[in-house]
């Protein structure tokens, strides 16, 4: 096989004219530093899941070394140790998303437990026969699917905004969606398929006029944007963790306190009553009504650890570092003529998405996995945005700020060596 360009892992890495250090911050990050197939890993699978640095992963560690309890209702030193550090994990993502109230904060599964949270709470008892719902056609499947549900289980009907061929939202259009049956509008900040950031605070305007309450899908927003949902002034607005470089099995739900204070509880267990008797359940304060059961402690506590280790490096430093390298990994790949980039908004996150002349998208992941390359294939849980630009699949390659200019590199290198191999 030939060698692609072994340069991914060296330390002389070109600094970012901002002065981001890639250098550093990939020594945060312990997974980074191995060899896949006898190549060094260039990790571009950051959209499905990204890599977690040493600050997180000791979190989780220290938590169960030394505070494993579990937490709200224990008396004991580590119930009480655990409890505040879960807690305090609470208040760090209120401070996140610029929130106003600590009980707007209700830890999640993830985003696609917070979307089917809202849909069979708000959804149910709000939306009714006739009643519609908006969402774009470049929704993850978690922004479609419980709609689908919640218009079975309530006769609503489900509205798609389109996109242009540039992959972007075609606002006009979705204007016209609008109308007093509008219920709710639940819409992507950014493609997870084609990094396409929406006009949200523009869609929530609008929506807002019509009455209709606002859903939004922040999965693949806060790991790269600055948000404030008070600027933003979303009704609901959701985040998985292991997407921002945290664990696994964790999320956040925001809610306005007004609205969650009238929605129905999601599933029922410990912590979300007050009291029970067989004749009657009296259920819990917020945040704890919709937080039924032991939680992923651990993963709220390393939660807090990314968004202080996130904080220290600063939003705007990595926007800046990843706007350049997004721009360097573009025209690479514009340079290989095989090579077709579908979703090509003005206003993009680091998500490229391409497919290669002639060559099925899992066949380039396939080989370019033997040179040590991560990168997505496949319909990336996007299939009617797949359907809209007429591919059944492409290859995505998700950038974030510990990545390089030697990595994409190697990417184009790998690229080229799939074109041989097909040619």
């Amino acid at each position: 096989m030939t060698t692609v360009a072994d340069t991914s892992n060296k330390t002389s890495f070109e600094p970012a004219t901002h002065g981001f250090d890639v250098a550093r911050v990939r020594q945060d990050f312990p997974i980074l530093h191995q060899s896949v197939h006898g190549h060094p890993l260039v990790y571009f699978d950051n959209a499905a899941s990204a890599q977690k640095p040493q600050a997180v992963i000791d979190a989780v560690k220290r938590f169960y070394e030394t505070d494993n309890a579990n937490i709200h209702r224990g008396v004991h030193k580590l119930s009480v140790r655990a409890t505040e550090s879960y807690e305090r994990a609470r208040i760090r993502a209120r401070d996140l998303l610029g929130a106003r109230h600590q009980e707007e904060i209700i830890f999640v599964r993830g985003a696609s437990e917070a979307v089917n949270l809202v849909a069979q709470t708000f959804g149910r008892a709000n939306v009714t026969s006739g009643d519609e719902i908006v969402v774009s056609h470049m929704e993850h499947h978690s922004n479609i699917v419980p709609w689908q549900i919640l218009c079975q289980q309530t006769g609503a009907v489900l509205r798609v905004a389109p996109v242009n061929d540039q992959g972007e939202l075609i606002f006009e259009e979705y204007e016209k969606l609008l109308s007093p049956r509008t219920k709710l509008v639940a819409m992507t900040h950014v493609s997870n398929a084609i990094g396409t950031i929406v006009p949200i605070r523009d869609v929530i305007e609008k929506a807002h006029k019509v009455g209709a309450k606002v859903l939004v899908d922040g999965a693949q927003a806060v790991p790269h944007l600055s948000v404030n949902v008070k600027e933003l002034d979303c009704d609901f607005y959701t985040f998985s963790g292991h997407k921002f470089f945290g664990p696994t099995g964790v999320g956040i739900l925001f809610g306005k306190k007004d609205i969650l204070e009238h929605m129905p509880p999601y599933q029922g267990g410990g912590e979300m009553i007050r009291s029970v008797t067989f004749e009657e359940t009296t259920y819990n304060d917020l945040p704890h009504r919709f937080e039924a059961g032991t939680p992923n402690i651990a993963g709220g506590v390393g939660l807090g650890a990314i968004i202080d280790y996130v904080n220290a490096l600063g939003f705007g430093n990595i926007a800046a570092y990843e706007h350049e390298l997004l721009a360097y990994a573009t025209a690479a790949l514009e340079a290989v003529p095989e090579v077709r980039l579908v979703g090509t908004a003005a206003n993009k996150v680091a998500v490229i998405s391409f497919v290669v002349d002639g060559v099925h998208p899992h066949d380039v992941g396939t080989i370019l996995d033997q040179y040590g390359i991560a990168i997505r294939t496949g319909h990336h849980c996007a299939q009617p945005l797949m359907a809209r630009f007429q591919v059944p699949a492409t290859c995505r390659a998700s950038l974030a700020f510990y990545n390089t200019r030697q990595e994409v590199d190697a990417l184009v290198a790998g690229i080229r060596q799939v074109v041989k191999v097909f040619g």
